[in-house]
């Protein structure tokens, strides 16, 4: 049963419109969009498909067959407090959205998502849909900045995710072939097409076997420590100091962190160098791309993976297992945790002729080391693709 099929065994009849929100990944520009640094990102030929349907009664009813029980609520009805399931997300949407408009249709549909949760930001994947979704159902015209917005600020106020637009940019704002490049600052990007002069390469996305909540995790916290670095940088330069929720490494310039690096607590110190290092690579890494070298590219990309895990200090047992495993692999050209770092997926750009060789290998010697995760490891091969849209 496709998940058309889905749709019309639940509900009766065909859907009137379809959603595809794919996943994606970040080469470079890991942990920074909170602190309004640049990133970098892909979006890829799997996600999230929404096949809904207007409800003139303003009735929001969800199914999925990924996740128990059924999504149902009234999306003219003050905004509810957080069930602490699979529905939040629904939720989220909502929220944003009447923080903007009135809302008078809902929606009834089934959502699928095509791979594993984990490290691909399916969360901000299903937001957006939702967000397009429930926008469609109220004749709302919204850009695709406004719907990165109002996904983003679902994430934050109502999810509980202290991000910045990275995840929604990547799937909002990607095409096929092409790398995104974002001033999460500024708002300002770029779609850069692939040199033709460049090898060919897909996406590796290999999963630990681990799935882990964001908002559970030390994500907040890895902010939270951020924030407090550039308070210490500006307190020992006797700067004023603002607000935290408006305190950000992008304003405070690099011969400031130089000039304290070494006095204030290191934890700190750790995160700024990172930020201030991963800016650097994100910038070398967009004309390494524009000039079509990918080795370069993905060694940069790698040199990003370290510093996440000796600066940012994010990385399970399992991702690092990965990680250093894929770094020894003829044909990975390179690549890094996905997503927060904490349990999730690796991804690594990778030589299309050598896939079944880094399959095997990987999947042999991960396994070696944990034999616990044979039945929820995986790996998948896949191609960048557009953005999330209408089919």
């Amino acid at each position: 049963m496709n998940d058309k099929e889905l749709y019309i065994r639940n509900y009766g009849g065909e859907p009137e419109y379809h959603i595809y929100s794919p996943y994606r990944v970040c080469p470079l520009g890991a942990h920074v969009d909170h602190q309004h640094g640049l990133v970098t990102g892909f979006a890829f030929d799997k996600g999230i498909n929404l096949y809904f349907s207007v409800t003139e009664d303003g009735t929001v009813d969800l199914k999925s067959p990924g996740f128990d029980g059924d999504v149902k609520f009234d999306i003219a009805a003050p905004v509810q407090v957080k069930n602490g399931n699979w529905g939040d997300y629904a939720r989220g949407a909502k929220y944003a959205l009447k923080k903007r408009f009135t809302l008078k249709y809902g929606i009834k549909g089934v959502v699928i998502g095509s791979l594993p949760v984990g490290g691909l930001s399916s969360s901000a994947a299903v937001l957006i849909a939702y967000v397009m979704a429930m926008a469609k159902a109220n004749n709302i015209e919204l850009t695709k900045m406004e719907v990165i917005k109002i996904a983003s600020q679902a994430e934050r106020e109502y999810i509980g995710l202290n991000n910045g637009i990275l995840d929604q940019s990547c799937i909002a704002l990607s095409e096929k072939d092409s790398l995104l490049f974002l001033d999460t600052d500024t708002e300002e990007y770029r779609v850069i097409k692939k040199n033709p002069k460049m090898p060919d390469f897909h996406l590796g996305i290999f999963f630990s076997g681990l799935t882990r909540s964001l908002v559970s995790s030390d994500y907040n916290l890895r902010v939270a420590e951020c924030k407090t670095a550039a308070w210490n940088m500006l307190a020992y330069t006797d700067q004023p100091l603002k607000k935290l929720d408006k305190t950000f490494l992008r304003d405070i310039p690099k011969e400031v962190y130089e000039k304290t690096c070494d006095i204030m607590p290191k934890r700190f110190a750790r995160r700024a160098e990172h930020f201030y290092t991963e800016y650097r690579r994100v910038r070398q890494g967009v004309t390494a791309w524009e000039s079509g070298n990918l080795q370069l590219f993905g060694k940069l990309s790698f040199e990003s993976c370290e510093s996440s895990i000796h600066n940012y200090e994010c990385g399970s047992a399992e991702l690092i297992a990965i990680y250093d495993i894929m770094r020894s692999l003829d044909g990975v050209y390179g690549g890094r945790f996905s997503g927060a770092g904490f349990k999730g997926a690796c991804i690594a750009l990778v030589d299309p002729s050598k896939e079944e060789t880094i399959k095997e290998e990987l999947t042999r010697r991960y396994l070696e080391q944990f034999p616990e995760y044979e039945d929820t490891f995986a790996v998948h091969f896949c191609k960048t693709d557009d953005g999330a849209r209408f089919i």
